[in-house]
């Protein structure tokens, strides 16, 4: 048995939750996966996964199993980045994840991290608070974007990079025909209120930092429309009668976007702090570090307070 391969089907498993879906993933036959985590069970001499119908979860002893596979796949990566790169030319994979209305800065870092390195495979992903905190606990995250504040209070032992402020805007179209999005003046949340608003899905962090501010003006909301695609609070605007509320970086990544109006929201100040993070302990990867020393560089500190400084108003 290859217990390399068998631990790479597992995580395979846990991630998509399905047998075939698993199977297509690892490029192989679902039979193969089954037979490969059927030796894994044989190997440690325990039941690593409830067998059903369908695919009903991993054991007690295949949580242990999975912890251990996800460790061994990760030093795996480390180990080969160190025999095939360089310090000066890392190459590899670096699995990346933010938080919905981060996406536009970790997709302009891993931009930068990979013209700056070319070996280096930047994997972007988009994810809730919640997953973003398990995935750099269980190793499945090399480096996250996120509301560090919440992270580092729920006990995850982190390392951060502070990266911005999340000041929020009420976008919706203007009034008044313009080439590109403009700032208008401020308005207060309750105003915001008053609109039918398109807001993420309350499982997303972004949501309760909405409905917090909402709450405090005196004027909860009834979303319009509910998603958890930061693209379908943009569309939904540009399309219809609805509004959104969304953070400087959202704004940004809209300039270009025309008949549209961006409103800084005021009474109550909301500001949130935005950081990269990784998980203080595990050896870091040649991929990782480079993306650590570039945090550090004033190339990435000029880009992130050209595009994504407070907009003015």
């Amino acid at each position: 048995m290859n217990l390399l391969a068998a631990m790479r089907y597992l995580v395979a498993l846990d991630e998509h939750r399905h047998f075939g879906r698993a199977a297509q993933a690892c490029h192989i036959t679902q039979p193969a996966l089954s037979n490969a985590l059927r030796a894994l069970e044989q190997e440690f001499a325990v039941v690593i996964v409830q067998r059903g119908r369908a695919y009903a979860g991993l054991t007690h002893e295949g949580r242990a199993v999975l912890t251990t596979a996800r460790r061994m796949l990760r030093d795996n990566e480390v180990l080969r980045q160190e025999l095939r790169g360089t310090e000066l030319a890392p190459q590899g994979r670096l699995r990346m994840a933010a938080v919905p209305t981060a996406i536009p800065i970790l997709s302009r870092f891993a931009a930068v991290l990979r013209q700056r390195h070319p070996g280096i495979v930047p994997v972007v992903l988009s994810m809730s608070s919640r997953d973003l905190e398990q995935g750099l606990e269980d190793l499945s995250l090399d480096l996250a974007l996120g509301y560090s504040e919440r992270m580092q209070a729920q006990g995850v032992n982190l390392r951060a990079w502070p990266q911005c402020i999340e000041r929020y805007y009420l976008l919706r179209r203007s009034a008044e025909p313009a080439a590109q999005l403009r700032i208008g003046a401020p308005v207060s949340w309750a105003e915001a209120a008053r609109h039918p608003l398109v807001l993420l899905t309350q499982e997303m962090h972004n949501r309760s930092i909405m409905d917090s501010a909402l709450r405090d003006s005196g004027m909860p909301v009834a979303p319009a429309i509910e998603t958890n695609s930061v693209i379908t609070l943009v569309l939904s605007v540009v399309a219809g009668d609805v509004c959104s509320v969304l953070p400087g970086a959202m704004v940004a990544a809209v300039r270009s976007e025309p008949n549209l109006e961006a409103l800084p929201l005021m009474g109550p100040e909301v500001r949130t702090p935005i950081g990269f993070m990784t998980q203080r302990g595990p050896r870091v990867s040649r991929a990782l570090g480079s993306a650590l020393e570039l945090l550090d560089t004033p190339e990435w500190k000029e880009q992130l307070a050209a595009h994504y400084g407070d907009l003015p108003g």
